[in-house]
């Protein structure tokens, strides 16, 4: 069998080197062909990957690929608060104020990196389990480790692209085209990523407590984006409060781009209630998001009109959290919630913010809004603050209009746009990059719903 991992890119690629070769045949007495060969770096030997080292190799790219596809480049992380609240756009390049404005279009050049890394993370897991079943079957943790972090991979997905999700697999040496899924299936698959991890975590010899509680909150999150609350603080509930998995970022992998594209390069600017709907992210002044107005040369962003604000959250080399206990107890409390138990969903918010959890205190206590509307606005409120920057927000606004029945307009960003004139468009969530046409089944999202 060979592995091989192909985009669109590759493809393009080796149909102009095909076209250079044409054009030098005739020269020298070069045959074409011997011109265009070179080793391709994306096919890996099968005896590559028959050893455990191979295996420990594989999981090892996995992790780094989640990195990648979170905060080690410019991905889902940052493009979806773009589109939803968290950030504005300080840059003069289109593809980031066009998302910034709701008005992105498949042939914008930053979706296809945005699409093709969780993509990767969940396509290489699964080779990585092969080959470590082969080869490593123990401990039985790493294999769940990969079940888990696909499923993740699976979940973000879903939170952030349109309805016609092609899942492409690789089959001995082959790309074998995907077809259009609703974005729903994502989270299906995640869900039975995380059963699989933890039936691999279970029993004594087997067990790991970080990888049981990590498959744990991505079935619990997967489950939330599906509608099902019960289920949801069910899959949680042995979740501690202090657990936390995080990316990893240094000086020989990755920088933190949360970092990079705000404190460094003041191209995302910290927002603030952003097209009316928006929460007050900077002016809240609240300590889960540590903020900071530009000073002197830094007055103003990389496009030199708007003002620049950044987050101290975030470090060059620092860690970003992925999935925590907090967020299993904010799980918990939306479910209590639309099990009409406000009173428990107060107190479960109420115990995050006065316990002193993620570093933070000094958080007041939570007072309950005494209508429906209000408690799910506060709900959210408290997810939006405690998860900034990791992914989360575009998901929590799709779900606002998904499961709660609010209009679009009432929920994103809107009326006149605060750079360059115009007013915001109507994109609800990440269309899939034009690149992705190189799959023969593929010819666009089936529906731009949240």
């Amino acid at each position: 069998m060979r592995f091989r991992f192909l985009s669109g890119g590759h493809r393009a690629t080796a149909a102009r080197l095909a076209a250079a070769g044409a054009l030098l045949s005739g020269a020298g007495g070069c045959s074409w062909a011997d011109t265009i060969e070179v080793v391709d770096p994306d096919v890996i030997n099968p005896q590559a990957l028959a050893s455990p080292a191979a295996a420990t190799t594989l999981r090892n790219g996995v992790v780094l690929r989640l990195a990648q596809a979170t905060s080690g480049g410019e991905n889902v992380f940052l493009l979806g608060g773009l589109l939803a609240d968290e950030w504005r756009s300080g840059d003069t390049f289109e593809q980031r104020n066009t998302t910034d404005q709701r008005t992105l279009i498949p042939e914008n050049s930053f979706l296809a990196g945005a699409f093709r890394a969780p993509m990767r993370v969940y396509v290489e897991s699964q080779t990585a389990i092969a080959v470590t079943r082969q080869y490593q079957p123990t401990p039985r943790a790493n294999i769940g480790l990969m079940f888990a972090l696909g499923g993740y991979a699976a979940n973000l997905i879903g939170e952030h692209f349109c309805n016609g999700i092609p899942y492409s697999t690789i089959v001995d040496g082959k790309v074998v085209d995907g077809a259009p899924e609703p974005f729903d299936n994502s989270f299906i698959r995640a869900i039975a990523f995380a059963d699989s991890a933890l039936r691999e975590v279970s029993g004594p010899a087997a067990d790991s407590a970080r990888v049981t509680h990590l498959a744990s909150v991505v079935r619990g999150r997967a489950l939330l984006n599906r509608g099902q609350f019960a289920a949801a603080a069910a899959a949680v509930t042995g979740v501690p409060t202090s657990f936390i998995y995080q990316a990893f970022h240094s000086a020989n992998s990755t920088t933190n781009q949360n970092w990079g594209l705000n404190s460094n390069s003041r191209r995302y600017v910290i927002s603030d209630v952003e097209g009316g709907n928006g929460l007050p992210f900077r002016t809240a002044n609240d300590p889960r998001i540590r903020t900071a107005a530009g000073t002197g040369t830094r007055r103003l962003a990389f496009d030199t009109e708007t003002p620049f604000f950044e987050t101290t959250n975030f470090a060059q080399f620092g860690p970003v959290t992925l999935l925590s206990g907090i967020e299993a107890r904010l799980i918990e409390a939306e479910a209590a919630l639309r099990a009409g138990n406000p009173t428990q969903m107060l107190s479960t918010l109420n115990a995050l913010r006065t316990q002193a959890v993620g570093g933070v205190a000094g958080l007041a206590p939570l007072t309950d809004p005494g209508t429906e509307n209000g408690r799910v606005d506060l709900v959210m409120r408290e997810r939006a603050f405690w998860m900034f920057g990791t992914g989360h927000r575009l998901g929590d606004l799709r779900r606002l209009v998904r499961q709660y029945n609010r209009p679009i307009e009432s929920v994103y960003p809107t009326g006149i746009f605060h750079k360059g004139g115009g007013t915001y468009g109507t994109m609800a969530v990440l269309p899939i990059s034009f690149d992705e046409r190189n799959n023969s089944n593929f010819t666009g999202c089936t529906d731009l719903r949240p």
